[in-house]
């Protein structure tokens, strides 16, 4: 018998610690159900975009520097200006002689569209030429159009970064080109060999804002060819950076963005989105080997996300989830209070494996008391994987869920409230003289 146990013992041991030794990829499954996946890049993550979920990161953490992938910071302060109303798309932008804008244009070492001396461009026209050939001077004209100089830009810039929860991220310039590529016209308060830099991460917090917040920019991003001032004076063909758009040499099918940088301090650099199946993904690579490499570790990345993960709609919007269908709130006409979902919860799963995620349940710092409208926060779920060993989400570990109540809560009138009082009162008694007994 004793034999018997010890063997048993044993067995269960050897597959405990067989279990223990899965070795857990970068993605959000284990080796079991995912595969094993290798960029070739200094810096890479791979995310469903609705959600957050990283799918796959190597050094996603590390400060790096970024280039023209800058611009989608630029990028997101020009849309919240025109959303603001402080900022037109057919407002003119007048070039001057002495501007730093017209003199960074005329360098064509640099993406650059040749700005006219006392030329004037609508904001449209400056903000394709940065979305679509990553134009330098453009971009200094429209931050200099919103923020009056390019320093107070640049302090926009790290408080949106602030803002959107970023932790890894240093600004010092609104195009991405090292100081001593503005030929001294680096913003004040910065040096001569400071560069913008920032983690994988964050960048793609940024994309993410930046297709959520304003889902047009893809709009711009996805146009492959387009001449500026087309009719004009000096009309300029541009060919998008972003080689996987339809119709250019890395084309790959979805794909609709983003941004690609490029500087040697920086390597080979690229932002993408891309969306297949009803999955949006988004995509960093920092330090490719060359131009077309990072290309090729971004399709290794989308190949590996299509081909392993699949988004399921794990609750509906106005879902009462179960195990949680109501929270008690003081002086409610009925204590206990319906709650539902206030979203949808959509979320990637590996194929094949969809039991990855646990929830967990918490009620609002704040002490909820009737009446409450329909539709107000009370509750939260909180959504995280399983793993331990899986990266979670962009933002945290887990995802927090808000759960509003599902109809107008009356309060009590003041007879029921005084008798909930009494009766609370001697709860309190009755539980008291107990522990008096117990003692």
């Amino acid at each position: 018998m004793k034999g018997m146990f010890c063997k048993r013992f044993i067995a269960i041991v050897t597959v405990l610690t067989l279990f223990c030794s899965i070795v857990v990829t970068s993605g959000s499954a284990s080796a079991e159900t995912v595969p094993a996946l290798d960029v070739e890049a200094g810096s890479a993550i791979l995310v469903e975009a609705n959600s957050g979920k990283i799918l796959y990161q190597k050094n996603a953490d590390e400060l790096l520097a970024i280039a023209s992938m800058t611009k989608m910071m630029s990028e997101y302060l020009v849309h919240e200006a025109v959303d603001k109303g402080k900022l037109k798309w057919d407002q003119k932008v007048k070039i001057s002689e002495y501007a730093y804008a017209y003199k960074i244009s005329q360098d064509r070492s640099l993406s650059n569209v040749p700005l006219e001396n006392g030329g004037s461009y609508t904001v449209k026209e400056l903000y394709e030429a940065m979305v679509i050939y990553s134009a330098n001077g453009a971009t200094i004209a429209l931050a200099e159009e919103i923020a009056g100089k390019e320093v107070n830009f640049v302090k926009m810039m790290n408080d949106k970064s602030k803002e959107f929860g970023m932790k890894n991220y240093k600004f010092v310039n609104s195009t991405g080109l090292t100081n001593q590529d503005l030929k001294g016209h680096h913003p004040e308060g910065t040096t001569l060999d400071e560069k913008n830099k920032m983690s994988a991460r964050d960048c793609a917090i940024l994309a993410q804002r930046l297709i959520q917040d304003f889902p047009k920019i893809l709009d711009t991003a996805k146009i492959p060819k387009k001449t500026f001032q087309k009719g004009g004076k000096y009309p300029i063909d541009m060919t998008n950076f972003n080689w996987m758009l339809k119709g250019l040499i890395k084309q790959y099918e979805g794909v609709d963005g983003l941004k690609t940088g490029t500087t040697p301090e920086a390597g080979d650099c690229f932002t993408g989105t891309v969306e297949r199946n009803g999955m949006r993904l988004i995509s960093v690579v920092i330090k490719a080997n060359s131009h077309t490499a990072r290309f090729d570790e971004t399709k290794k990345l989308y190949d590996y996300g299509f081909a392993n993960f699949e988004v399921k709609k794990v609750y509906g919007k106005d879902s009462v989830v179960k195990g949680h269908e109501t929270v008690q709130v003081a002086n409610a006409k009925d204590k206990d209070v319906v709650v539902q979902t206030k979203q949808a919860v959509l979320l990637p799963m590996p194929k094949g494996n969809k039991d990855v995620y646990k929830k967990e349940f918490k009620v609002s710092n704040k002490e909820q008391e009737a009446p409450i409208k329909k539709g107000v926060t009370i509750s939260q779920m909180i959504i995280s994987p399983k793993d331990i060993t899986d990266p979670g989400f962009l933002s945290d570990k887990s995802l927090q869920v808000d759960l509003v109540t599902k109809s107008d809560v009356e309060q009590a009138n003041w007879f029921t409230r005084f008798m909930r009082e009494i009766g609370s009162f001697f709860s309190c008694m009755w539980d008291s003289a107990v522990d008096i007994v117990k003692s």
